[in-house]
């Protein structure tokens, strides 16, 4: 027994540092996806004193309007984690997610035990117990969940159901104190999945503790037994059915229903067939799927489905039969029924690889059950061998690493949103969301004509794509196309006039455009439909400020504060309302403090704006003075010597921008514009 307990000591040891090492490069991955809207942009969970309104605001489960729901448990947790990190580290929200992740480790191995222990009695078993949880840690298809951080929601409501799972089946004399319950409630918090529970509660019940098979149920004798099972749960059911409900009351709806229910319904058993190859095959991973639905109900791929389907079926039937081949069975109930939510609600994505996380409990359970109960066949045969022991092992841990290895290598995918939405390009070419958002990243980095290239990709799959409109009006912007950016910002507005994206867009764009009027109609639209979104505020706040319109500004200010408490824009803003501080008066004051060329620089900019043209010019000799040959300081002077209508001297400043930096566009425009109103001025005389 001493023996037996250190080699157990020494697999759990090992397998804990492979996990370790495993996720070792993962806690510093960034945000992505819906974490944009549910965590950066989410002002909410950067104040802790809100947690309790979490629980009863739909608004403040994200920054999005199309995502307002009530997800408390996640939201709380987020929050908690902004709080601990003191801001937006991702490190402290991966480390959060990874101990819950460990925590469900924990309690898987505790289910599994039991549910073996009423099938077979065997000293190998927890060695059998470890290498099941431990394939489940290392799978690479996990690696979809664990790094994605709002996606925490599966791990989550996953925890709370094997906890509940846990106490029902370990303390069946505390059944009546209905403690039980009490996890599967805060587990809808989470996520709906949790309405699985009672499902496979069922099941196991019957199975291990009533000794019944599947076939078993449909017999006559055995409905007395059924019915009392059933309401033996039926509070169970109706804890989960009130909070379930709550939460859809107060959401009004179910965000992300948008595909046509039967069309869904039909592509789902391939789905199912895809996630079940993804088990063993885990190659074709994709945050982001270009899947749509098969409307063909003859479609080879749909067949494909239905015999993948009836095969699943009849081998659960089978496996019920036996006492000892039961947890087969289970665990593809198991596989089953966690997949069922996702696949009877039309949700928008036909299906997404973090949907896996939840029923491959059930699934690796019962393939590595059923591999143990084929090599107990040979067990003999296998111990008389020491070879053949070391080859078993050998082999063990070869499977396990080469997971290990893919789980390891995907978390790179999951770097930073260019490493992301690159992936989702090559494994998902159809996605033109992916498309989309692998553009964004190389317009952030300036290369326009790429970006342009997949947005114009992207607008073959997604033409009507309110989102990608917008980002094609600040691409157009960025490029110098103003006609084409308003084009496409005001169709961003007409496909979603609802939406508080388009109008904020739009508004910076116009106030860059000095249209400031239009700007603050746009920028009001987009803080009335989504008063939560800090960016809404913060841009109206800088047009405020740009118009030097104090009272709002300092009113905007004072209102968000209330809303996020030490917002240091909202402070500075409202610091400057106070003191009526234009950026002039600012850049005035810092290059009192340290003189630099290009703050004298900024400031002519600032003079020429406010059309204090001879102030520029001082400002601008200002600039030569501490930087000499400084081509854009002469360019200055001779713009403002062109609005001065001193053209011989603005030629003269022009001509020495030019002279200092022959590719300065910008000062060979001036240059030319002077020598043309000189020539016109003297033809005049």
């Amino acid at each position: 027994m001493i023996v037996k307990k250190k080699n157990f000591l020494i697999l759990l040891t090992v397998l804990f540092i492979s996990l370790l090492i495993t996720y070792s490069n993962h806690f510093n991955n960034g945000f992505h996806f819906d974490d944009t809207h549910a965590i950066v942009n989410n002002v909410n969970i950067r104040n802790i004193k809100n947690i309790p309104e979490f629980f009863v605001n739909t608004k403040m489960v994200s920054s999005s309007k199309d995502h307002w729901g009530l997800r408390p448990v996640v939201t709380t947790s987020l929050a908690l984690d902004y709080w601990i990190a003191g801001g937006l580290n991702p490190f402290y929200f991966h480390l959060s997610t990874f101990i819950i992740f460990i925590g469900l480790l924990i309690l898987m191995f505790f289910m599994y035990k039991k549910i073996i222990l009423k099938s077979i009695k065997h000293p190998y078993t927890e060695y059998l117990l470890l290498l099941t949880v431990g394939w489940f840690s290392l799978h690479t298809v996990n690696a979809e969940t664990i790094n994605y951080i709002i996606s925490r929601s599966d791990v989550i409501s996953t925890f709370f159901i094997v906890l509940s799972f846990c106490i029902y089946i370990y303390f069946p004399s505390k059944r009546r104190t209905y403690l039980y319950v009490l996890p599967a409630m805060i587990g809808v918090l989470a996520k709906e999945t949790i309405i699985v529970l009672p499902m496979v509660l069922f099941v196991y019940i019957l199975f291990f503790e009533k000794d019944l098979s599947v076939t078993d149920v449909l017999k006559k004798r055995n409905f007395k037994t059924i019915i009392k099972t059933f309401f033996n749960l039926l509070p169970l059911i109706l804890g989960i059915v009130l909070v379930q409900s709550y939460t859809l009351i107060k959401a009004g709806s179910i965000a992300g229903l948008s595909n046509n229910l039967s069309h869904y319904i039909q592509t789902q058993p391939f789905v199912w067939f895809h996630y079940f190859i993804s088990f063993f095959l885990p190659f074709n991973l994709s945050g982001d799927t270009d899947w749509t639905v098969i409307t063909n109900f003859f479609d080879d791929r749909l067949i494909a489905g239905y015999i993948f389907l009836a095969t699943l079926v009849v081998i659960t039937i089978k496996t019920s039969k036996k006492k000892q081949t039961r947890p087969i069975s289970f665990g593809l109930i198991w596989f089953m029924f966690a997949l069922l939510p996702t696949s009877l609600a039309p949700l928008s994505e036909v299906m997404n690889d973090h949907r896996m996380f939840f029923p491959f409990i059930g699934l690796v359970f019962s393939i590595t059950y059923g591999i143990a109960l084929y090599l107990l066949k040979f067990e003999l045969k296998i111990k008389s061998s020491t070879k053949s022991v070391y080859f078993l092992w050998f082999g063990i841990f070869c499977v396990l690493g080469a997971y290990g290895y893919g789980t390891y290598q995907r978390n790179k995918v999951w770097l930073n949103e260019e490493t992301f939405w690159y992936d989702v390009t090559i494994k998902s070419p159809k996605n033109g969301r992916g498309l989309m958002n692998y553009g964004l990243t190389q317009m952030s980095k300036g290369n326009y004509a790429i970006a342009s290239e997949y947005f114009n990709k992207s607008l073959v799959f997604y033409p009507n794509y309110s989102t990608l409109q917008i980002n094609l009006g600040v691409l157009n912007s960025a490029m110098g196309n103003i006609i084409k950016a308003d084009e496409h910002f005001k169709r961003a507005i007409s496909l979603k006039p609802n939406d508080d994206l388009a109008y904020y867009f739009y508004a910076r764009f116009l106030n860059k455009n000095k249209k400031d009027n239009e700007a603050i109609k746009n920028s009001t639209n987009a803080l009335k439909i989504n008063p939560y979104n800090l960016v809404n505020r913060h841009l109206l706040m800088q047009i405020y400020y740009d118009k030097k319109n104090w009272e709002k500004l300092k009113d905007l200010s004072n209102k968000t504060l209330k809303l996020v408490p030490n917002d240091s824009l909202s402070l500075k803003y409202l610091s400057l309302s106070k003191g009526k501080k234009t950026k002039l008066i600012l850049a005035l004051e810092d290059v009192k403090i340290k003189p630099t060329a290009e703050k004298y620089l900024n400031i002519s900019v600032l003079y020429y704006m406010d059309k204090k043209f001879n102030q520029c010019i001082k400002a601008s000799e200002k600039a030569i003075e501490l930087k000499t040959n400084y081509a854009e300081a002469y360019n200055n002077i001779g713009s403002s010597y062109n609005a001065l209508g001193i053209y011989e001297k603005a030629i003269i400043a022009c001509q020495k921008a030019v002279d200092l930096k022959p590719d300065f566009t910008l000062a060979k425009n001036n240059l030319n514009y002077a020598k043309e109103q000189l020539r016109i001025q003297k033809e005049g005389k």
